[in-house]
């Protein structure tokens, strides 16, 4: 049997209910549930790179030992990936998710009892499984539940959740930490996903239980062997893989370049980092804005997508300057402009997968992109602590990847997908 989506065939829920989907504020409901889902994944992975400089004096850690507590997470994170796509194309995702942050909060909260660089690895590593189904999870219900032109917005509002977290962390972390010790903050952020399964259980439905529409997972099944076949695969697998390692970068290394280049210690980081991420909220919430405003201009879904994706790498080009700047807050806002910009990027490379493929396949080909991108960040994070290492802390190679990587991704992009046409899928291996 042969899968040949048509947009219609990609969005089955607004436009196969005769546009009670598209009428009902219901899935904006959804939106704010994914993104308050999403600020606390962001939290309980930020709370280690803000007391990064703290847990390095208390426990000794080398650049290299750093480097590998936060790659136990991305490696784990990055097989996780495969396995929640998969998983949720199959259970659904008010279930998915439920799951996955019942696992991800006990991780968090985990660290709090860890004495050894092994400890915090173990702890990581199991952050990593639960929080991998995030954004599989939150990508398939975007395109259950919202029409084509308003996918990208939807998902870069739920994407604005990433900065959001990154907001509150150094806000929360450093308080709670000065004053009821570092343990004590992982305990605090991890229990937050708690109270969001309250709500989540309470409101989320899927769309076949409120619309009585067949589920996606019913579906004929996509073998994972026919997404590797096909090259619209291999263009999400690309703009993840080579733009993913650099948001790590910045998410886990960023307080570390701060604290090395310019002295700003626990105490003084809230202030520069919170205002590289509400810069980033606008890049999330703007890049998912412009494709979509562009579509409803009648501009087709490969002018507009690659149009803003285009936008968005030229302005990260700069960021490779940012070691360079003259001052900390040139050097910041450098580097804000640059996560403004890889956010709306995100916002249009998520929508991919929901614009080429059909719903029973959207979260397994953003699991395989999610895979791609966390293991390009294993190979970086592993990279930038020896090249930290051997050259006494210059980040100058480093921030010279992170300005270019975006523009060869998006040339890769067109190269594999010229038009964004759906792929052609059997649904037999």
């Amino acid at each position: 049997m042969t899968l040949n989506p048509s947009p219609a065939a990609s969005s089955p829920s607004p436009e196969g209910r005769g546009g009670q989907g598209v009428r009902t504020p219901y899935r904006w409901t959804i939106c704010a549930l994914l993104f308050v889902v999403t600020t606390i994944n962001y939290m309980d992975r930020q709370v280690l790179s803000i007391l990064a400089p703290t847990l390095q004096l208390e426990l000794h850690w080398s650049e290299s030992q750093y480097a590998a507590v936060v790659y136990s997470f991305t490696l784990v994170y990055a097989v996780g990936f495969l396995f929640a796509g998969w998983w949720l194309d199959y259970v659904g995702v008010r279930r998915g998710l439920a799951t996955a942050v019942v696992v991800w909060s006990l991780a968090a909260i985990g660290h709090a009892l860890a004495r050894t660089t092994a400890a915090f690895a173990v702890a990581r590593a199991s952050l990593g499984l639960g929080e991998s189904a995030n954004f599989p999870g939150a990508i398939k219900s975007v395109g259950e539940w919202f029409p084509k032109e308003e996918r990208a917005l939807a998902t870069g509002i739920f994407n604005a959740g990433t900065n959001t977290g990154a907001i509150l962390t150094p806000l929360l972390v450093p308080l709670i930490a000065l004053n009821w010790g570092w343990r004590w903050a992982f305990v605090v952020t991890g229990s937050l996903g708690f109270l969001w399964l309250l709500l989540w259980l309470a409101l989320y439905r899927n769309p076949e239980a409120t619309f009585g529409a067949p589920a996606a997972s019913a579906a004929p099944r996509v073998p994972w062997l026919q997404l590797l076949r096909v090259r619209q695969t291999w263009a999400i697998v690309a703009g993840k893989f080579l733009a993913d390692p650099v948001w790590w970068f910045y998410l886990y290394w960023l307080p570390k370049f701060l604290d090395k280049t310019y002295g700003i210690k626990l105490a003084q980081v809230a202030l520069p980092l919170i205002t590289v991420y509400v810069i980033a909220d606008v890049g999330s919430i703007g890049g998912g804005w412009l494709s979509s405003a562009l579509l409803k201009r009648n501009w087709s879904v490969n002018r507009a997508r690659k149009t803003a994706m285009l936008l968005m790498a030229l302005a990260i080009v700069p960021t490779a300057l940012a070691p360079r700047a003259g001052s900390m807050w040139t050097a910041v806002c450098i580097i804000a402009l640059a996560a403004a910009a890889h956010q709306g990027w995100s916002a249009n490379v998520y929508t991919l997968a929901s614009d080429m493929f059909p719903p029973s396949a959207v979260a397994s080909v953003s699991g395989i992109g999610g895979f791609a991108g966390a293991m390009g960040g294993v190979l970086f994070q592993w990279l930038t602590g020896r090249i930290l290492d051997a050259t006494g802390g210059n980040y100058a190679s480093i921030f010279a990847v992170c300005g270019f990587a975006y523009v060869i991704a998006w040339t890769i992009i067109h190269l594999l997908a010229p038009k964004l046409e759906p792929a052609r899928l059997s649904s037999r291996a």
